[in-house]
């Protein structure tokens, strides 16, 4: 590119170097994208501006901090997760618009970088990039899911407050990595395991976790005998990428079949419409997200047997019960 790149400074090292790359890349096969991309880019600046300009959640002063964030909680509990939007402080809405600006931002990086035979190396840190922001967005969904819970103890609603009090006022330098590694660790790690069905017990998928996760703090908590067993069923909802419900349909189809193992693809003809959406990456694990999170809602709600929470929001939940557990 001829022109000068927009300022980068609400970008990170690693990302201001990988968006000169991908431009760079652009620029010499289609230098009119890579002027459209420098455009988001500067676009996506003004919107980093407008984060940064927001009054602050919290003062300085200690005391006064932890008083702000008492009333913060008090204020997202009374209301739900589905109404945030309305409910919730400016900074963090605002917050949140910019998040999801980075990454449509970044996925029209990867879209130009395929389209100008960008090498898999390229292609492969933007994928890290656009999987470090859509974990991070689900990860603050999860925080405030449990803030919001009605039912979850005060201790627990504040320290997740605290979390989140600190995501919101350090947005632009904050990402999963900073605040919640052991799930990032399980979401990649999940993002590589093909679940194969088989017997329905998870052996398989089970192993290739361990396998793939380099923090092991998430697979470790379901492996505890003392796990109720509620929350091994949300676990075996993340592991397959099914619900609860369809996942004791197959198990009764195996049964009355008297058969030992079943295939994805026999799954796929018995779910019909109930079958996972095919697609794999940081996209897909956060639809797989939203769909279990509805489905135990709404077990919550009719009190239908099967996981009231996600298997995710139950080792949320446990570690900020955990004083030794640290988030940033």
């Amino acid at each position: 590119m001829g022109d000068a790149l927009p300022e980068m400074s609400f970008l990170d090292e690693r990302e201001r170097g990988l968006v000169e790359n991908v431009l760079a890349v652009v620029a010499a096969a289609d230098p009119g994208r890579a002027a459209w991309l420098a455009r988001g880019l500067e676009w996506l600046g003004r919107c980093a501006g407008l984060v940064s300009a927001c009054p602050a959640l919290t003062l300085c002063d200690r005391q006064q901090a932890a008083a702000a964030i008492d009333g913060l909680v008090d204020a997202l509990a009374s209301g739900s997760e589905h109404d945030f939007e309305l409910h919730g402080p400016t900074k963090a809405v605002l917050g949140q618009a910019y998040l999801v600006a980075k990454i449509n931002f970044i996925d029209a990086l990867d879209t130009a970088a395929r389209a100008s035979g960008g090498p898999p190396e390229l292609l492969a840190r933007i994928g890290h990039e656009l999987g470090q922001s859509i974990y991070s967005r689900l990860a603050e969904e999860l925080l405030i899911a449990v803030v919001t819970d009605r039912a979850a103890e005060r201790f627990v609603k504040r320290r997740a407050g605290e979390v989140l009090c600190r995501v919101w006022e350090h947005r632009l330098a904050t990402e999963i990595d900073d605040f919640a590694p052991f799930l990032e660790s399980a979401w990649e790690a999940r993002n590589k395991v093909k679940p194969v069905l088989g017997t329905m017990l998870g052996s398989h998928e089970v192993f290739r976790l361990f396998q793939e996760a380099r923090d092991e703090r998430f697979l470790d908590y379901f492996v505890d005998d003392d796990v109720a067993r509620e929350q091994t069923e949300a676990f075996e909802e993340f592991l397959f990428g099914l619900a609860h419900e369809d996942i004791a349909r197959l198990r009764a189809h195996l049964g009355e079949l008297g058969r030992a193992a079943i295939s994805a693809e026999d799954a796929v003809a018995i779910l019909g419409g109930d079958a996972p959406a095919d697609g794999d990456g940081p996209a897909a694990l956060y639809a797989s997200y939203k769909r279990r999170k509805l489905k135990s809602d709404y077990r919550t709600l009719t009190g239908a047997p099967g996981p009231k929470h996600t298997a995710e929001e139950y080792v949320m939940v446990s570690f900020l019960r955990r004083p030794s557990v640290r988030f940033g």
